[in-house]
């Protein structure tokens, strides 16, 4: 099995901060991340500013009360950050990538080297924006958590006709933050199927037991948010893991990794030594030559220094060669006129 490349997003967890930011990208690669995921949008860019009905938030989210507009005014990372962290991730070893929302931040990530796109669950319907990530040429991650079945066949669809079939679709719930019976981990293996493409999982529960059997199932990617200290609270702070748990959950997943191991049914050093705890014949009472072999004077019991016992029944009824004492593992030699098949 190939590893896993756990993915932190840091979206609105930088406190409006630059330094904070830098701070995040270094811890995630201190506590072994192996990528980190920024978005790239601003308010205009993402919706109107605009109070009416319609971009109003007042669905049992955890941002109710807001506007779109708003929200994404206290989230979004500036741009003019952008070419300075990626020039610093970069320095330090650590992959940095985003999540465009719009043709001119594909521009930008362009300028600034961005390796790989993520599209978000909310932009799976936008087929002109896919289409336009595609033709950049990178690995293609798309989010699917509030797309029918229909959507996803269009947005992998989109990214074949301009030529990238490099896609890994993640299995998300799209709610902040989500519940565990609703993981569906299931979805993330048949969509791999389904749609010949990799497979991983944007992870929105507490914990990290979701995205540990999303490693067991075969994800090529997990994702979740990450956040330097909760103080520094923010949109996203409150489904977002620390540090000491997000490094937990990392040990953890490389773990399960060891544990998938490979299909073997060889008998290696390890086994071998303790082969010799498997059960095989002895002879249990103290038996003269010519005695007949019964249930009463051999058994099947460890260890492993006699015969075989599937030979069990093949042996009984036959005689003894020679005089054996009880506690001796029962030998093929000892056994008058058997021949091992």
């Amino acid at each position: 099995m190939s590893k896993t490349l756990i993915v932190a997003e840091l979206s609105a967890n930088h406190g409006r901060s630059i330094n904070i930011l830098k701070k995040s990208i270094q811890k995630a690669k201190d506590i072994g991340c192996d990528a980190v995921k920024i978005q790239t949008y601003t308010p205009d860019t993402i919706t109107l500013d605009c109070d009416n009905e319609y971009f109003q938030i007042k669905d049992g989210t955890i941002w109710d009360g807001m506007t779109l507009y708003k929200l994404y005014q206290q989230a979004y990372t500036p741009w003019e950050w952008h070419k300075d962290i990626f020039e610093y991730a970069r320095g330090i070893g650590i992959t940095l990538f985003s999540t465009p929302f719009d043709k001119t931040a594909v521009d930008l990530l362009e300028e600034c080297g961005n390796p790989y796109y993520k599209i978000a669950s909310f932009e799976i319907n936008d087929i002109p924006l896919i289409e336009y990530v595609a033709t950049c040429g990178k690995p293609m991650i798309i989010s699917t958590g509030i797309a029918t079945e229909e959507e996803i066949g269009n947005a992998v669809d989109a990214c074949i006709r301009k030529g990238n079939e490099d896609i890994c679709l993640l299995k998300c719930t799209s709610q902040y933050p989500a519940e565990i019976g609703d993981a569906n981990l299931m979805t993330m293996v048949d969509m791999g199927k389904r749609f010949g493409t990799k497979i991983g999982l944007s992870d929105h529960t507490e914990g990290y037991s979701v995205a540990l059997t999303a490693a067991v199932m075969g994800a090529s990617i997990i994702e979740k948010h990450f956040i330097l200290d909760k103080s520094i609270s923010g949109p996203d702070s409150s489904f977002s893991m620390e540090s000491d748990e997000f490094e937990e959950m990392i040990k953890k997943v490389r773990e399960c990794e060891k544990s998938i191991g490979e299909i073997t049914y060889e008998i290696d050093e390890k086994k071998a030594k303790s082969r010799r705890f498997a059960r095989s014949l002895f002879v249990v009472k103290d038996v003269k030559m010519g005695e007949e072999i019964t249930e009463e004077n051999i058994r099947s019991i460890r260890p492993s220094e006699g015969i075989e016992p599937k030979y069990y029944y093949d042996i009984i009824g036959k005689r003894f060669s020679c005089d054996i004492k009880r506690g001796t593992p029962l030998k093929f030699d000892m056994v008058d006129g058997f021949e091992k098949e």
